[in-house]
């Protein structure tokens, strides 16, 4: 590569001009809030906005109605950001000459912040929301997803958003665009202090004032709610301290506005009039607000958390009537009063259904995929191998936390920031160590997939456990379903993709993993990375009791003559339960495990599909393009087996929140029922 030294003459040509795209953005709200509150504007006028104390209460009640339908919830971070989003919309919202979005871009990159704003504006009125669209928040009917997600609401959300820092350059493409199209518009971006810790954001905190110096930013303000406090914990504990990061926001171009007290509406309000005042007068200089906030303020017990309360503290609506009390300090409107009561009296009418209901029938005992993994990698590091743990926030949903309790000395956290966490990883792997990174499917397939190319072109393998992948992250919608994963992956050279379907098999396949790691590095033989990607939810144990689980082969689970069910990973128990099915009209199926996606087992499952007539259907929580599916018949092809494959995965589509992944599922026909009327037309039977 070389300096640019080609010419060309500039080309006379028609102005730049912006396509015209129709807004869909709704308006501004034709109603006073029901839950109003005031403050002074710098011009000594009145501005009635919506109250932070019914933002809270309100996202505490619409969350437990999540809960009772068996999704996650978010509580600590719209609780921080309630006065800055009461500010902000309060502004936004006064604009009189033409709509609000005329004025302004509002991009929310707090993601789990979002259930805070849908409860604002439900409150304010804005697309005529109601209190009443807040009770199906997270449920597959409603557009009041987990994470803001704009192709399903783009009357509410101009930008999707979910993995912090995803949509902080998207804002500072939105200025940049302003300013080409010689808009007058201010766009307002909020973040969260981890969201700061991202790849993403520093480069855009570094571009934004750069570029703007050069006249090519329209007016920016930049809101951070800093709180040191993450998902697992306060920052500066568990990862390392970001108060220099914040300070040398000055030194990049930035004019840093400090707000000591968060939760004054008024000082933010003020603050925040200020910011926008100086940033139109001088574009040039991008303005950033510095807010301290306190993660879960307004109820005691999450305020002193140390994750701030990050999701929902109340397991149902046993708790809820004190839960709004303590947040109005006992002063609760009546509606908010009345919805309390009636979910805690739901509560109760649950609480005595299940007294009556008797002794639950014994269970299949259960586990979460990723607890094997974390035995695995136990067992290794105590019989020696220097297994050594790197994470980014969530490993307590990964599992590996197991690992790291049990071996305190033997793990870092970089904070929230996927891509670094990749690349410490494969240092550590150049230094001797066997390196286990974690985090979402989602995250890891994207923002560290870079990285893990890299670490195989430097020779410097990982093993990685990427979770939550596919539906399984129901409530947290599309940004954090990860449906490409395979796809992202299976390519990179010297990498293995493995699909674990139950516990054991996680264990076994991990400690192997290992155990091959050590000996390639020790052979002085590069060796491969190994992508464990695995659900969210439980699952049985193992599938065949004393089950041996073999390096790069597939599971026969059960041999039949008619067709050949393929599944892996989260949705292996629907293959089996599509056999099940199909038995019941006399046809036999061949039931196959395939966890090593990217390595076809061709060995066991050439003849299977041939012993079937060539019959065969497959079943992932992936798109169908580039999937377990794809890959499985393009191997039967390669190798010159003749067959009919029928692939159910998703076709095309984003998903979205559900309270519960088999309602994402049912929807897309990623069902037992559905594969066994697939099976059944290969057969010409259906």
């Amino acid at each position: 590569m070389g300096a640019d030294i080609s010419t060309a003459q500039p080309i006379e040509s028609p102005g730049l001009k912006a396509l015209a795209i129709p807004p869909r953005l709704a308006g501004n709200p034709s109603s006073a809030p029901q839950f109003p509150t005031t403050v002074r504007s710098v011009d000594g006028g009145e501005v009635i906005g919506g109250d932070p104390r019914a933002t809270r209460a309100l996202v505490a009640l619409m969350n437990v109605h999540a809960v009772n339908g068996g999704a996650a919830c978010h509580w600590g971070g719209p609780a921080a950001f309630a006065e800055i989003m009461a500010a902000i919309h309060g502004i936004m919202f006064r604009t009189e000459d033409r709509p609000w979005y005329e004025a302004f871009n509002f991009v929310n990159d707090a993601g789990h912040t979002e259930n805070g704003i849908y409860a604002l504006r439900a409150n304010l009125g804005f697309d005529n929301m109601t209190l009443e669209d807040l009770r199906g928040f997270r449920s597959i009917s409603s557009k009041l997803t987990g994470h803001g997600e704009s192709h399903l609401n783009p009357e509410g959300m101009l930008l999707s958003n979910g993995p912090l820092s995803s949509t902080v350059a998207q804002a500072q493409g939105l200025a940049i665009g302003d300013r080409a199209a010689g808009r007058d518009r201010v766009t307002v971006l909020t973040v969260s202090d981890g969201a700061s810790m991202e790849g993403e954001a520093k480069e855009a905190f570094a571009a934004i004032p750069g570029l703007a110096a050069k006249d090519l930013v329209n007016p920016f303000i930049l809101v951070i709610s800093d709180n040191n406090t993450k998902l697992s914990g306060r920052i500066n504990d568990d990862a390392f301290c970001m108060q220099p990061s914040f300070d040398a926001m000055d030194d990049l171009g930035w004019d840093v506005i400090s707000v000591g007290n968060g939760h004054d509406l008024q000082a933010v309000f003020t603050a925040l009039e200020k910011g926008i005042a100086a940033a139109k007068e001088t574009p040039t200089k991008p303005v950033c607000l510095l807010v301290k906030t306190i993660k879960g303020f307004g109820v005691k017990a999450t305020e002193e958390s140390a994750s701030g309360g990050h999701g929902f503290p109340l397991k149902g609506g046993e708790k809820i009537v004190e839960f709004v009390s303590e947040i109005w300090s006992g002063n609760v409107p009546k509606a908010l009063t009345e919805w309390a009561n009636e979910l805690r009296q739901q509560w109760e009418a649950h609480q005595a259904a299940k007294a009556g209901s008797g002794a639950a029938p014994a269970a299949v005992k259960k586990s979460k995929i990723q607890a094997g993994l974390a035995v695995g990698a136990i067992n290794a590091a105590k019989e020696g191998y220097p297994v050594y743990s790197v994470s980014s926030d969530v490993q307590g949903s990964t599992g590996i936390s197991a690992f790291q309790k049990s071996f305190p000395d033997r793990f870092v956290e970089v904070g929230i920031a996927e891509a670094n966490m990749v690349s410490v990883g494969a240092g550590l792997a150049k230094a001797g160590f066997i390196p286990i990174v974690d985090t979402f499917g989602q995250f890891g397939a994207t923002k560290g997939n870079l990285p893990l190319t890299m670490a195989a072109l430097s020779q410097a393998p990982v093993i990685a456990i990427f979770s939550h992948v596919g539906f399984q992250d129901a409530a947290d919608g599309a940004s954090h379903q990860a449906t490409t994963y395979f796809a992202a992956t299976s390519a990179i050279p010297h990498t293995a993709v493995v699909a674990p379907s139950c516990s054991d098999e996680a264990e076994a396949l991990m400690y192997q993993a290992i155990q091959r790691y050590a000996a390639a590095r020790s052979a002085r033989q590069d060796g491969e990375t190994t992508i464990f990607f695995v659900g969210r939810e439980n699952y049985p144990i193992y599938w065949v009791e004393n089950a041996q689980y073999e390096w790069g082969k597939a599971q026969v689970i059960s041999a039949g003559s008619d067709v050949t069910l393929i599944g892996s990973g989260p949705l292996f128990s629907k293959a089996q339960q599509a056999a099940a099915l199909l038995g019941e009209e006399r046809i036999l199926a061949t039931v196959i495990n395939n966890p090593f996606v990217n390595q076809v087992d061709i060995a066991t499952i050439g003849p299977a599909v041939s012993n079937t007539g060539g019959r065969v259907v497959t079943i992932e929580d992936h798109q169908i393009i580039g999937g377990m599916g794809a890959q499985v018949s393009h191997a039967l092809s390669r190798n010159g087996i003749a067959h009919q494959v029928r692939s159910l995965g998703i076709d095309g589509e984003f998903g979205q929140s559900a309270y519960l992944a088999e309602h994402l599922y049912e929807k897309h026909g990623l069902t037992g029922p559905a594969m066994a009327k697939a099976a059944k037309e290969l057969l010409g039977k259906a």
